[in-house]
């Protein structure tokens, strides 16, 4: 289907590809200028370059191209539990063990390669993404051996307004956790990025850095107090936020954590930490307006089993 803009004196002159990204709800920049450089794309009739000017009086049509394919394989035997989908977006329950999308390390096996193995599901990729082409619609994630609730984008326009709100810190995401200690009910904001000896970390402790912000809240004091049950809200969506935040902010790491803990832990603690088997960390809400009818979504995903047998043992410690 071709698409016909005829600009009104309320259009500012500019380049075309800035004018139909305004025009075209919900699609991106970089996509009108692939569409540009296909060819599909003229003004008043004649091809165009995305820099060409347009203003009053221009007649735009344009063709869209089709979605960009990935670059992972389906896999049909990549399992997962899936809470919600329609035509715009699906919301998965992410098990333990499962990474989100192919990278260096996992090429396949990932929670993508199993969505496109679905025949509902076509993602777009995002062109501004180097490796978009590895994760189509992947909006956020969540560690490999963190379980729970993500939503993943089938076209652009869903793509672009899940991202919006992440944005924004209008996505609800609460996640429960269960530390070694109590931590205090508190705010953390602090600066964020890399840890400077280790490729693989990351920590609070720097200067300068991305703002990283994480509400705590007890919700349970847990083995006479060596351990709790926690729900962390999230603001910005950092790559191991919790963890870090809760392990260098509070002095409290995550049960069954691999990589931001101390060591020894506790004795008491030992049962529950190889029952586990993982970081105690669960994305239990999600919540977020549809990006199409403005609907508003909230789901909510029961503890896994794993985490509900480590929090047993840990009740019946007194």
């Amino acid at each position: 289907m071709t698409l016909r803009f005829e600009l009104g004196t309320d259009v500012a002159s500019d380049r075309v590809d800035k004018v139909l990204a305004r025009l075209c709800t919900g699609t991106s920049r970089s996509t009108i200028q692939r569409w540009i450089r296909e060819a599909r794309v003229r003004i008043d009739g004649r091809l165009c370059r995305p820099r060409d000017e347009v203003g009053p009086g221009h007649v735009l049509e344009v063709e869209p191209g089709p979605p960009l394919p990935s670059a992972a394989a389906p896999d049909s035997s990549v399992e997962f539990g899936v809470v919600y989908e329609d035509d715009d977006l699906i919301v998965v329950d992410k098990p333990a063990g499962l990474v989100v999308h192919p990278a260096r390390g996992n090429p396949d096996g990932t929670l993508v390669n199993g969505l496109l193995a679905r025949s509902s599901f076509r993602a777009s990729i995002d062109p501004r993404d180097e490796t978009g082409a590895l994760r189509p619609g992947i909006v956020h994630r969540i560690d490999k051996d963190t379980s729970g609730l993500l939503v993943v984008a089938k076209n652009e326009a869903a793509r672009e307004g899940l991202k919006a709100q992440l944005q924004a810190h209008t996505v609800e995401r609460r996640y429960r956790a269960i530390t070694i200690g109590v931590p205090n009910e508190t705010t953390i904001r602090t600066a964020y990025g890399r840890h400077p000896r280790s490729r693989l970390r990351f920590t609070s402790r720097v200067r300068e850095g991305k703002p990283a912000i994480t509400h705590v809240a007890i919700l349970e004091r847990l083995a006479g107090g060596a351990a709790a049950l926690v729900e962390c809200r999230l603001e910005t969506g950092r790559t191991h936020q919790i963890r870090v935040h809760l392990f260098e902010q509070c002095n409290t790491p995550l049960l069954g954590e691999p990589l931001y803990r101390r060591s020894p832990v506790p004795e008491v603690l030992t049962e529950a930490a190889a029952r586990i088997g993982r970081q105690a960390l669960h994305a239990a809400v999600l919540g977020f307006e549809h990006p199409r009818t403005g609907a508003h979504l909230r789901f909510e995903s029961p503890l896994p089993e794993d985490f509900s047998a480590a929090l047993g043992l840990l009740r019946a410690q007194r």
